[in-house]
């Protein structure tokens, strides 16, 4: 025999995937989804009693997280459906500066680039900074990115 082989491995990236498959009967309302390829938040869910035909059906009301559109899908219950993953950061506001805000991460490090956020919640936080109140940031990031639109 030859030990002349030569094997070739595509490198794949570290990073982690950008959803996980989830049994549609164990999503949960306020959970996440992908619904027509797209990341939404569950606002409401409601299950079909089994029919005829042998499977229970899960009713899905999502709001798309970017665009804010509402979906909706159906699907038996015993089938899997992508779940993004959602990462949560919380920050403590030390500072707003120039219309950013200064926050502090767990680690202790600084994260300076969140603008403060236009409208009603941002006024909310400008008042409870000038009150003097300990304010939590929180950020969910997500490991999507939305498909090209062609």
């Amino acid at each position: 025999m030859s030990d002349d082989h030569q094997q070739t491995f595509e490198q794949a990236s570290a990073g982690a995937s950008a959803t996980f498959p989830m049994q549609c009967s164990a999503l949960r309302k306020n959970g996440h989804v992908v619904i027509k390829g797209r990341p939404c938040k569950i606002v409401d869910m409601s299950t079909s009693k089994t029919g005829k035909h042998g499977h229970a059906k899960v009713h899905l009301v999502a709001i798309d997280i970017f665009t804010g559109k509402k979906l909706e899908d159906l699907s038996p219950s015993t089938h899997n459906m992508d779940v993004p993953n959602v990462v949560r950061n919380e920050y403590q506001l030390m500072n707003i500066d120039d219309g950013f805000l200064n926050l502090l991460t767990a680690d202790g490090g600084e994260k300076n680039d969140v603008k403060v956020p236009e409208g009603e919640i941002g006024d909310q936080i400008q008042a409870a900074f000038d009150n003097g109140d300990d304010i939590m940031v929180t950020e969910h990031c997500l490991g999507w990115k939305p498909a090209p639109k062609s």
